[in-house]
């Protein structure tokens, strides 16, 4: 079939015309892409400071609960005899919320061992033998649903099975040696037996408040934003149950008050006085 040199004119033409949006579109080689404003690389610098700051306090928030930790189970194993474990690491995660703060969610660590401590204490007070004594103790942790537990106690029982077992003893309460006859000759007893996991607890908050003040300097909040903490105990929800007993404990502080303790208008103790804490 022959083409007429007009119909091979407009189809240049029309060839032409859709592609130079294209060629307009399109950097051509080698061309560098077209330079950010100063206004977008200030932001930018200030965004990848905002975030290297979080991730040092992240880092300082969860020494801060390590050493609660620490200081708990010097405390506890100076008060009782007992292999205390911490299970896990405390894990801290950091966002900052426009127009608000900075927010820090906090994962504490579980404590072992204080349970079963306490319950060998519990069933040596009541005279109580061997065999009733590992029946308390294997329900005590079944209630707990918590599979660590579980099989530490297996290789307990493990172990026990070799030995002969050995019946209730009358007196054993106050028999040499025993936790009671220990407890009878002194008047110092700590109180952490009385409520171990919430003098933990206690012991990790004091800590996280203190980094709080101290550490906080860098993020530069304003004085109407505030830092605010968020711990829990951590717990797998894949291969556990769900922890309905832990409690969040909230804690957080205007940018106001963290700037008038660094300049030392507050006192450190007026500074955690005005540290709202909240439980949940």
């Amino acid at each position: 079939m022959m083409v007429s040199r007009t119909t091979i004119a407009v189809a240049a033409l029309s060839a032409a015309a859709f592609a130079a949006p294209l060629a307009a579109q399109t950097p051509a080689a080698g061309q560098s892409p077209r330079p950010r404003s100063a206004t977008q690389a200030a932001d930018e610098r200030v965004q990848t400071q905002t975030r290297f700051q979080i991730s040092q306090l992240e880092r300082l928030l969860e020494g801060a609960v390590e050493h609660g930790a620490t200081l708990f189970r010097q405390r506890f194993q100076a008060a009782i005899p007992s292999q205390v474990l911490i299970t896990e690491n405390a894990r801290a995660r950091g966002f900052r919320l426009e127009g608000y703060g900075v927010f820090f969610d906090v994962e504490v660590p579980g404590v072992e061992g204080t349970a079963l401590a306490l319950s060998l204490r519990t069933l040596d007070q009541n005279e109580l033998g061997l065999d009733s004594a590992l029946r308390e103790i294997k329900a005590a942790i079944a209630s707990k649903g918590d599979t660590n537990l579980e099989q530490a106690f297996r290789r307990i029982e493990l172990q026990v099975a070799v030995a002969p077992t050995r019946p209730a003893v009358a007196g054993a309460r106050t028999a040499a040696g025993s936790l009671a006859s220990v407890d009878a000759n002194r008047s110092d007893i700590d109180p952490i037996l009385s409520d171990p996991l919430e003098t933990f607890r206690t012991e990790v908050v004091n800590q996280l408040k203190d980094a709080m003040l101290e550490y906080s300097g860098p993020l530069a909040l304003q004085d109407d934003e505030w830092l605010i903490i968020a711990a829990r105990r951590s717990y797998e929800r894949l291969i556990a149950p769900a922890d309905s007993d832990a409690r969040t404990v909230v804690i957080r502080i205007r940018g106001g008050d963290l700037a008038a303790f660094r300049a030392k208008r507050l006192s450190k103790d007026e500074a955690l006085g005005k540290m709202d804490v909240r439980e949940f």
